[in-house]
Protein backbone atom coordinates (compact mmCIF):
# COMPACT_ATOMS: atom_id res chain seq x y z
CA UNK A 1 0.00 0.00 0.00
CA UNK A 2 1.18 3.45 -0.46
CA UNK A 3 2.16 5.78 2.10
CA UNK A 4 -0.30 8.15 2.15
CA UNK A 5 1.72 10.70 4.14
CA UNK A 6 4.43 10.82 0.79
CA UNK A 7 2.00 10.52 -1.32
CA UNK A 8 2.08 12.75 -4.70
CA UNK A 9 -1.28 13.88 -5.04
CA UNK A 10 -3.64 14.86 -7.99
CA UNK A 11 -3.98 18.28 -6.98
CA UNK A 12 -4.04 20.52 -3.32
CA UNK A 13 -5.01 23.49 -3.14
CA UNK A 14 -2.71 26.65 -2.94
CA UNK A 15 -3.93 28.58 0.48
CA UNK A 16 -2.20 29.69 3.76
CA UNK A 17 -3.00 32.66 6.02
CA UNK A 18 -3.99 34.77 4.00
CA UNK A 19 -7.46 32.72 3.04
CA UNK A 20 -7.48 31.47 6.97
CA UNK A 21 -7.00 35.49 7.54
CA UNK A 22 -10.40 36.44 4.85
CA UNK A 23 -12.58 34.15 6.68
CA UNK A 24 -12.64 36.00 9.64
CA UNK A 25 -13.26 39.01 8.86
CA UNK A 26 -17.11 37.57 8.69
CA UNK A 27 -16.89 35.42 11.05
CA UNK A 28 -15.84 38.16 13.55
CA UNK A 29 -18.37 40.29 12.18
CA UNK A 30 -21.21 38.41 12.84
CA UNK A 31 -22.78 37.71 9.23
CA UNK A 32 -21.39 34.81 7.68
CA UNK A 33 -23.95 33.97 5.11
CA UNK A 34 -24.60 35.79 1.80
CA UNK A 35 -23.64 39.35 2.61
CA UNK A 36 -21.21 42.10 1.46
CA UNK A 37 -18.43 39.90 1.13
CA UNK A 38 -20.50 37.74 -1.69
CA UNK A 39 -21.20 41.29 -2.71
CA UNK A 40 -17.21 42.15 -3.14
CA UNK A 41 -16.56 38.78 -4.93
CA UNK A 42 -18.80 39.34 -7.66
CA UNK A 43 -17.80 42.90 -8.39
CA UNK A 44 -14.01 41.45 -8.00
CA UNK A 45 -15.13 38.59 -10.41
CA UNK A 46 -16.58 40.65 -13.08
CA UNK A 47 -13.75 42.77 -13.34
CA UNK A 48 -11.17 40.11 -13.44
CA UNK A 49 -13.32 38.00 -16.65
CA UNK A 50 -14.27 41.35 -18.24
CA UNK A 51 -18.01 40.32 -17.62
CA UNK A 52 -20.98 42.83 -16.85
CA UNK A 53 -22.50 41.57 -14.41
CA UNK A 54 -21.72 38.29 -11.62
CA UNK A 55 -23.64 35.88 -9.78
CA UNK A 56 -22.52 34.43 -6.62
CA UNK A 57 -24.03 30.89 -6.36
CA UNK A 58 -23.42 27.43 -4.19
CA UNK A 59 -21.99 25.27 -6.84
CA UNK A 60 -21.11 25.26 -10.68
CA UNK A 61 -23.90 22.49 -11.06
CA UNK A 62 -26.71 25.20 -9.83
CA UNK A 63 -24.87 27.90 -11.55
CA UNK A 64 -25.47 25.66 -14.60
CA UNK A 65 -29.21 25.11 -13.48
CA UNK A 66 -30.00 28.58 -13.13
CA UNK A 67 -28.39 29.18 -16.91
CA UNK A 68 -30.52 26.88 -18.82
CA UNK A 69 -33.77 28.17 -16.93
CA UNK A 70 -33.11 31.64 -17.79
CA UNK A 71 -32.22 30.92 -21.50
CA UNK A 72 -36.10 29.16 -21.50
CA UNK A 73 -34.71 25.51 -20.91
CA UNK A 74 -38.13 23.86 -20.28
CA UNK A 75 -39.47 19.88 -20.32
CA UNK A 76 -39.54 18.23 -23.36
CA UNK A 77 -36.18 20.92 -25.05
CA UNK A 78 -33.22 19.39 -26.18
CA UNK A 79 -30.25 20.58 -25.52
CA UNK A 80 -26.70 20.16 -27.20
CA UNK A 81 -23.96 19.31 -25.27
CA UNK A 82 -21.31 16.87 -24.59
CA UNK A 83 -21.14 13.50 -22.44
CA UNK A 84 -17.34 13.87 -21.99
CA UNK A 85 -17.77 15.81 -18.67
CA UNK A 86 -18.59 15.77 -15.23
CA UNK A 87 -21.87 14.19 -14.81
CA UNK A 88 -23.12 17.89 -13.63
CA UNK A 89 -23.26 18.90 -17.16
CA UNK A 90 -26.17 16.43 -18.14
CA UNK A 91 -27.72 16.29 -14.77
CA UNK A 92 -28.33 20.51 -15.08
CA UNK A 93 -30.11 19.76 -17.76
CA UNK A 94 -32.16 16.77 -16.56
CA UNK A 95 -33.00 18.94 -14.02
CA UNK A 96 -35.05 21.21 -16.47
CA UNK A 97 -36.80 18.19 -17.61
CA UNK A 98 -35.31 18.57 -20.69
CA UNK A 99 -33.13 15.97 -22.74
CA UNK A 100 -29.05 16.19 -23.64
CA UNK A 101 -28.24 15.34 -26.82
CA UNK A 102 -24.49 14.28 -26.75
CA UNK A 103 -22.24 15.19 -29.30
CA UNK A 104 -18.33 13.50 -29.69
CA UNK A 105 -15.29 15.55 -29.01
CA UNK A 106 -12.03 16.66 -30.89
CA UNK A 107 -9.84 14.52 -29.95
CA UNK A 108 -6.47 16.42 -29.96
CA UNK A 109 -8.35 19.26 -27.55
CA UNK A 110 -10.97 17.09 -25.21
CA UNK A 111 -13.88 19.74 -26.08
CA UNK A 112 -17.04 19.51 -28.18
CA UNK A 113 -16.36 19.09 -31.99
CA UNK A 114 -18.22 22.14 -33.90
CA UNK A 115 -17.87 20.12 -36.85
CA UNK A 116 -20.66 18.02 -35.39
CA UNK A 117 -22.98 20.34 -33.76
CA UNK A 118 -25.37 21.00 -36.64
CA UNK A 119 -26.51 17.69 -37.69
CA UNK A 120 -27.49 17.59 -33.88
CA UNK A 121 -29.95 20.72 -34.16
CA UNK A 122 -33.93 19.75 -34.26
CA UNK A 123 -37.12 22.19 -34.16
CA UNK A 124 -36.48 20.84 -30.19
CA UNK A 125 -32.88 22.18 -29.60
CA UNK A 126 -33.07 25.32 -27.00
CA UNK A 127 -29.50 25.84 -26.44
CA UNK A 128 -26.21 24.36 -26.56
CA UNK A 129 -24.32 23.58 -23.44
CA UNK A 130 -20.36 23.74 -24.37
CA UNK A 131 -17.49 22.96 -21.89
CA UNK A 132 -14.50 24.41 -21.15
CA UNK A 133 -12.60 20.50 -20.38
CA UNK A 134 -10.34 20.75 -18.02
CA UNK A 135 -8.96 24.17 -18.54
CA UNK A 136 -8.98 24.09 -22.39
CA UNK A 137 -11.31 26.39 -24.20
CA UNK A 138 -13.70 25.25 -27.25
CA UNK A 139 -13.70 26.45 -29.99
CA UNK A 140 -16.02 29.29 -29.44
CA UNK A 141 -16.17 31.44 -32.59
CA UNK A 142 -17.38 28.02 -34.53
CA UNK A 143 -19.41 27.31 -31.96
CA UNK A 144 -21.07 30.86 -31.67
CA UNK A 145 -21.33 31.18 -35.37
CA UNK A 146 -23.49 28.06 -35.67
CA UNK A 147 -25.83 29.38 -32.46
CA UNK A 148 -26.72 32.54 -34.03
CA UNK A 149 -27.19 30.95 -37.47
CA UNK A 150 -30.03 28.97 -35.61
CA UNK A 151 -31.03 31.34 -32.97
CA UNK A 152 -29.94 29.18 -29.97
CA UNK A 153 -28.59 30.61 -26.99
CA UNK A 154 -24.71 29.21 -25.60
CA UNK A 155 -23.68 28.42 -22.16
CA UNK A 156 -20.52 28.06 -21.46
CA UNK A 157 -19.33 25.18 -18.75
CA UNK A 158 -16.23 26.95 -17.69
CA UNK A 159 -16.25 25.13 -14.50
CA UNK A 160 -12.69 24.54 -14.85
CA UNK A 161 -11.30 27.67 -16.58
CA UNK A 162 -11.22 30.61 -14.83
CA UNK A 163 -7.52 32.22 -16.15
CA UNK A 164 -8.07 30.37 -19.27
CA UNK A 165 -7.96 32.51 -22.70
CA UNK A 166 -9.44 32.91 -26.32
CA UNK A 167 -8.07 34.85 -29.03
CA UNK A 168 -11.83 36.32 -29.76
CA UNK A 169 -12.09 38.65 -33.28
CA UNK A 170 -8.07 39.45 -33.16
CA UNK A 171 -8.23 39.64 -29.48
CA UNK A 172 -7.07 37.88 -26.10
CA UNK A 173 -10.11 38.19 -23.80
CA UNK A 174 -10.55 35.82 -20.51
CA UNK A 175 -13.18 32.86 -20.30
CA UNK A 176 -16.40 34.28 -18.50
CA UNK A 177 -16.57 37.49 -20.28
CA UNK A 178 -18.99 35.76 -21.76
CA UNK A 179 -18.31 34.93 -24.96
CA UNK A 180 -21.32 33.05 -25.48
CA UNK A 181 -24.50 34.06 -23.26
CA UNK A 182 -23.79 32.97 -20.06
CA UNK A 183 -20.56 31.22 -18.59
CA UNK A 184 -20.58 28.91 -15.24
CA UNK A 185 -17.63 28.61 -13.02
CA UNK A 186 -16.68 26.26 -9.96
CA UNK A 187 -14.85 26.97 -6.85
CA UNK A 188 -14.37 22.90 -6.51
CA UNK A 189 -10.95 22.14 -4.62
CA UNK A 190 -9.82 20.78 -7.94
CA UNK A 191 -9.96 24.06 -9.63
CA UNK A 192 -7.43 26.75 -9.94
CA UNK A 193 -8.95 28.95 -6.75
CA UNK A 194 -11.35 27.16 -4.25
CA UNK A 195 -13.89 28.67 -2.12
CA UNK A 196 -14.11 24.83 -0.32
CA UNK A 197 -17.35 24.80 -2.91
CA UNK A 198 -19.21 27.48 -4.53
CA UNK A 199 -19.58 29.03 -8.05
CA UNK A 200 -20.06 31.73 -10.38
CA UNK A 201 -22.34 33.27 -13.49
CA UNK A 202 -21.31 35.59 -15.40
CA UNK A 203 -23.56 37.70 -18.07
CA UNK A 204 -23.95 40.61 -20.17
CA UNK A 205 -27.48 40.20 -19.99
CA UNK A 206 -29.20 42.44 -16.76
CA UNK A 207 -32.34 40.79 -16.59
CA UNK A 208 -30.97 36.83 -16.53
CA UNK A 209 -28.70 38.43 -13.42
CA UNK A 210 -31.83 39.77 -11.82
CA UNK A 211 -33.05 36.38 -12.34
CA UNK A 212 -29.95 34.77 -11.16
CA UNK A 213 -30.09 36.45 -8.01
CA UNK A 214 -33.62 35.79 -7.32
CA UNK A 215 -33.65 32.50 -8.13
CA UNK A 216 -30.94 31.56 -5.82
CA UNK A 217 -32.06 32.57 -2.74
CA UNK A 218 -34.96 31.04 -2.40
CA UNK A 219 -37.33 33.40 -5.10
CA UNK A 220 -37.28 36.10 -2.01
CA UNK A 221 -38.12 39.32 -3.65
CA UNK A 222 -36.28 41.28 -0.78
CA UNK A 223 -33.02 40.08 0.12
CA UNK A 224 -32.44 39.46 3.93
CA UNK A 225 -29.05 42.15 3.63
CA UNK A 226 -31.85 44.96 2.28
CA UNK A 227 -34.44 43.66 5.14
CA UNK A 228 -31.74 43.61 8.02
CA UNK A 229 -30.50 47.19 6.71
CA UNK A 230 -33.75 48.75 6.98
CA UNK A 231 -35.32 51.34 9.56
CA UNK A 232 -38.40 50.21 8.43
CA UNK A 233 -40.12 46.99 8.85
CA UNK A 234 -39.95 45.20 5.09
CA UNK A 235 -42.31 41.84 4.60
CA UNK A 236 -40.58 39.96 1.80
CA UNK A 237 -43.02 37.87 -0.49
CA UNK A 238 -41.89 35.31 -3.03
CA UNK A 239 -42.74 35.68 -6.51
CA UNK A 240 -41.30 32.90 -8.41
CA UNK A 241 -40.25 28.99 -7.23
CA UNK A 242 -36.43 29.93 -6.13
CA UNK A 243 -33.95 27.63 -4.74
CA UNK A 244 -31.48 27.71 -1.95
CA UNK A 245 -28.35 28.29 -3.69
CA UNK A 246 -26.62 30.98 -2.32
CA UNK A 247 -22.69 31.49 -1.52
CA UNK A 248 -21.80 32.32 2.71
CA UNK A 249 -19.61 35.08 3.22
CA UNK A 250 -17.27 32.92 4.35
CA UNK A 251 -16.96 31.34 0.79
CA UNK A 252 -16.76 34.49 -0.68
CA UNK A 253 -13.82 36.31 1.52
CA UNK A 254 -11.44 33.14 0.65
CA UNK A 255 -12.34 33.30 -2.66
CA UNK A 256 -11.33 37.21 -2.84
CA UNK A 257 -7.91 36.22 -1.52
CA UNK A 258 -7.49 33.24 -4.37
CA UNK A 259 -8.47 35.64 -6.80
CA UNK A 260 -5.67 37.74 -5.82
CA UNK A 261 -3.38 34.71 -6.27
CA UNK A 262 -4.72 33.46 -10.06
CA UNK A 263 -2.31 35.53 -11.57
CA UNK A 264 0.48 33.87 -10.43
CA UNK A 265 -0.95 30.58 -10.17
CA UNK A 266 -1.62 30.56 -13.96
CA UNK A 267 1.87 31.58 -14.48
CA UNK A 268 2.82 28.71 -12.35
CA UNK A 269 0.81 26.19 -13.88
CA UNK A 270 1.90 26.88 -17.70
CA UNK A 271 5.22 26.61 -16.84
CA UNK A 272 4.23 23.30 -14.79
CA UNK A 273 2.78 22.13 -18.18
CA UNK A 274 5.81 23.11 -19.78
CA UNK A 275 8.05 20.80 -17.93
CA UNK A 276 5.90 18.06 -18.21
CA UNK A 277 6.28 18.36 -21.95
CA UNK A 278 10.38 18.65 -21.23
CA UNK A 279 9.87 15.59 -19.23
CA UNK A 280 7.61 13.32 -21.57
CA UNK A 281 7.77 14.48 -25.33
CA UNK A 282 10.00 11.54 -26.09
CA UNK A 283 7.84 8.81 -24.93
CA UNK A 284 6.97 6.22 -27.70
CA UNK A 285 3.39 6.56 -27.86
CA UNK A 286 2.65 9.07 -25.19
CA UNK A 287 0.01 11.75 -26.30
CA UNK A 288 0.46 15.05 -24.50
CA UNK A 289 -2.31 17.83 -24.49
CA UNK A 290 -1.49 20.62 -26.43
CA UNK A 291 -3.21 24.06 -27.34
CA UNK A 292 -5.11 25.27 -30.21
CA UNK A 293 -3.17 28.67 -31.94
CA UNK A 294 -6.64 30.43 -30.56
CA UNK A 295 -6.39 29.37 -26.55
CA UNK A 296 -4.44 29.78 -23.71
CA UNK A 297 -5.09 26.99 -20.86
CA UNK A 298 -4.85 27.64 -17.36
CA UNK A 299 -3.74 23.78 -17.26
CA UNK A 300 -6.31 23.10 -14.22
CA UNK A 301 -5.37 19.59 -15.20
CA UNK A 302 -2.82 17.57 -17.46
CA UNK A 303 -4.27 15.20 -19.10
CA UNK A 304 -2.24 12.26 -21.22
CA UNK A 305 -3.62 9.16 -23.62
CA UNK A 306 -1.09 6.38 -22.90
CA UNK A 307 0.26 4.17 -25.61
CA UNK A 308 -1.66 1.76 -27.10
CA UNK A 309 -1.38 -1.49 -25.46
CA UNK A 310 -1.41 0.51 -22.21
CA UNK A 311 -3.96 -0.60 -19.77
CA UNK A 312 -5.08 2.40 -17.94
CA UNK A 313 -6.23 0.52 -14.66
CA UNK A 314 -3.05 -1.23 -14.56
CA UNK A 315 -0.67 2.06 -15.37
CA UNK A 316 -2.99 3.76 -12.66
CA UNK A 317 -2.26 1.08 -9.93
CA UNK A 318 1.52 0.99 -10.54
CA UNK A 319 1.91 4.61 -10.46
CA UNK A 320 -0.44 4.55 -7.41
CA UNK A 321 2.07 1.72 -5.47
CA UNK A 322 5.12 3.99 -6.09
CA UNK A 323 3.41 6.81 -4.50
CA UNK A 324 1.73 8.65 -7.00
CA UNK A 325 -2.26 9.46 -7.18
CA UNK A 326 -3.70 9.94 -11.01
CA UNK A 327 -7.17 10.25 -12.22
CA UNK A 328 -8.76 8.22 -14.62
CA UNK A 329 -9.88 11.13 -17.94
CA UNK A 330 -13.25 12.69 -17.65
CA UNK A 331 -15.59 10.28 -17.65
CA UNK A 332 -18.22 10.22 -20.40
CA UNK A 333 -22.19 10.62 -18.60
CA UNK A 334 -23.63 7.95 -21.39
CA UNK A 335 -22.15 5.61 -19.39
CA UNK A 336 -23.32 5.82 -16.16
CA UNK A 337 -25.97 3.80 -14.56
CA UNK A 338 -27.98 6.82 -13.87
CA UNK A 339 -28.15 7.52 -17.52
CA UNK A 340 -29.30 3.83 -18.14
CA UNK A 341 -32.61 5.32 -16.66
CA UNK A 342 -32.33 9.06 -17.69
CA UNK A 343 -33.09 9.73 -21.33
CA UNK A 344 -30.31 11.59 -23.48
CA UNK A 345 -29.97 11.07 -27.05
CA UNK A 346 -26.95 11.29 -29.82
CA UNK A 347 -28.82 12.43 -32.88
CA UNK A 348 -30.40 9.18 -33.62
CA UNK A 349 -33.88 8.07 -32.67
CA UNK A 350 -33.84 5.58 -29.96
CA UNK A 351 -35.61 3.46 -32.04
CA UNK A 352 -33.07 3.72 -34.66
CA UNK A 353 -30.06 3.02 -32.70
CA UNK A 354 -28.26 -0.51 -32.39
CA UNK A 355 -25.86 0.48 -29.57
CA UNK A 356 -25.06 -1.23 -26.57
CA UNK A 357 -26.32 0.77 -23.64
CA UNK A 358 -22.80 1.59 -22.30
CA UNK A 359 -21.07 2.12 -25.47
CA UNK A 360 -22.36 4.51 -28.66
CA UNK A 361 -20.67 4.52 -31.92
CA UNK A 362 -21.05 8.33 -32.17
CA UNK A 363 -19.61 8.93 -29.45
CA UNK A 364 -16.23 6.95 -30.13
CA UNK A 365 -13.89 9.55 -28.98
CA UNK A 366 -15.26 10.50 -25.88
CA UNK A 367 -14.99 6.91 -24.90
CA UNK A 368 -11.63 6.37 -26.11
CA UNK A 369 -10.63 9.31 -24.01
CA UNK A 370 -12.49 8.22 -21.16
CA UNK A 371 -10.32 4.66 -21.49
CA UNK A 372 -7.07 5.72 -22.70
CA UNK A 373 -6.20 8.63 -20.56
CA UNK A 374 -4.72 9.81 -17.53
CA UNK A 375 -4.49 12.89 -15.57
CA UNK A 376 -1.50 13.42 -13.53
CA UNK A 377 -0.43 15.56 -10.62
CA UNK A 378 -0.30 19.15 -11.17
CA UNK A 379 -1.08 21.92 -8.71
CA UNK A 380 0.90 25.13 -7.67
CA UNK A 381 3.68 23.40 -4.63
CA UNK A 382 4.11 20.38 -6.79
CA UNK A 383 8.32 20.55 -6.83
CA UNK A 384 10.45 19.75 -9.51
CA UNK A 385 11.51 16.69 -8.12
CA UNK A 386 7.73 15.50 -7.73
CA UNK A 387 7.44 16.11 -11.57
CA UNK A 388 10.66 14.08 -11.96
CA UNK A 389 8.63 11.44 -10.06
CA UNK A 390 5.56 11.48 -11.74
CA UNK A 391 7.18 11.60 -15.27
CA UNK A 392 9.84 8.47 -14.02
CA UNK A 393 6.82 6.74 -12.79
CA UNK A 394 4.48 6.64 -15.82
CA UNK A 395 7.62 5.83 -18.19
CA UNK A 396 8.10 2.33 -16.02
CA UNK A 397 4.23 1.74 -15.66
CA UNK A 398 3.72 1.84 -19.19
CA UNK A 399 7.01 0.26 -20.17
CA UNK A 400 6.00 -3.48 -18.33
Amino acid sequence: MPDKARLIPIVRPCMDEREADAARRPILAGWVTQGPEVAAFEREFAAYTGAEYACAVSNCTAALHLALLAVGVRPGDEVITVSHSFIATANSIRYCGATPVFVDIQPRFFNIDPLLIEEAITDRSRAILCVHQMGMPCDLTAILDIARRHSLPVIEDAACAIGSEVLFNGKWERIGKPHGDIACFSFHPRKLITTGDGGMITTSNPEWDKQFRLWRQHGMSTPDTVRHNSKEVIFEDYPALGYNYRMTDIQAAIGREQLKRLPEMIRRRRSLAERYVELLADMRGLELPEEPDWARSNWQSYCVRLPDGCDQIRVMQAMLDGGIATRRAIMCAHREPAYAREPWSCGIAPGDCECPATTCARLSQSERAQDCAIVLPLFHHITDEEQHKVAAALRKACAV
